[in-house]
């Protein structure tokens, strides 16, 4: 793979690999085909009820995507070694899931986590990658299975964050165990790190979307996105 799809950096250390031209287009052809994966999705089992992807549907996922990105980069606090406290990006890909139910927003967030990777292209190994990126960011389209639910969006949410935390745990106990606090189990320290950006930026955006008049804003959007 070194020196075609991924060359040595030394921005992460000596094991560190950082994506090249031909590897970055290869993820965005991935990206791309996700997209057509979602377009191509005819049907989303919903009791009885099938619903169509439909322009409007990717216009309103795109858009979500895309502020969700801007969000991204507004980092109120970041950890050494990745992960960080932004401004609500992860309800933007939550939202879509919201919206469409689980299949588009698992996949969404598979297609947005790559998005995240290839804007900073740094990675160790391939495992590693995939577990904290489409792993970790897909997780998020869980929130989808709660969408017809009374409170779905904050249900929904928490069950996202949860789903990433899981797999930025996985991350840290099989990927970063080298990094852990001297005195700290793996798995505790992975817990505590993780944990620590994830749940500062859930318990802000669940207040947040607790409120009465965001939570009637966030179902009249979720009204306009879906008829």
């Amino acid at each position: 793979m070194n020196n075609f799809f991924a060359a040595p950096t030394d921005v992460w250390g000596d094991d560190a690999v950082k994506l090249t031209t031909p590897g970055i287009l290869t993820v965005a052809a991935v990206i791309v085909l996700l997209i057509a994966a979602a377009l191509a999705v005819r049907r989303i089992q919903s009791g009885k009820a099938s619903v169509k992807l439909t322009t409007k549907q990717l216009v309103f996922s795109a858009a979500a995507i895309a502020l969700a990105v801007v969000a991204s980069m507004i980092k109120l606090f970041e950890m050494p070694m990745g992960g960080s406290v932004t401004l609500l990006s992860m309800l933007f890909i939550v939202l879509i899931a919201n919206w469409y139910g689980p299949y588009v927003g698992i996949m969404t967030g598979i297609a947005y986590g790559l998005l995240q990777f290839v804007m900073e292209p740094i990675f160790y190994t391939v495992p590693q990658m995939l577990t904290d990126y489409p792993l970790a960011f897909g997780a998020l389209g869980l929130a989808g299975f709660f969408y017809r639910k009374k409170n779905g969006l904050i249900i929904g949410y928490i069950a996202g964050v949860l789903g990433r935390f899981f797999f930025s745990f996985l991350s840290g106990v099989f990927f970063f165990a080298s990094y852990a606090w001297e005195g700290w189990n793996v798995a505790a320290y992975s817990a505590a790190y993780n944990g620590s950006y994830l749940a500062a930026e859930a318990a802000v955006t669940v207040v947040l979307l607790a409120i009465p008049p965001v939570a009637k804003a966030m179902g009249y959007v979720k009204r306009l996105a879906t008829t």
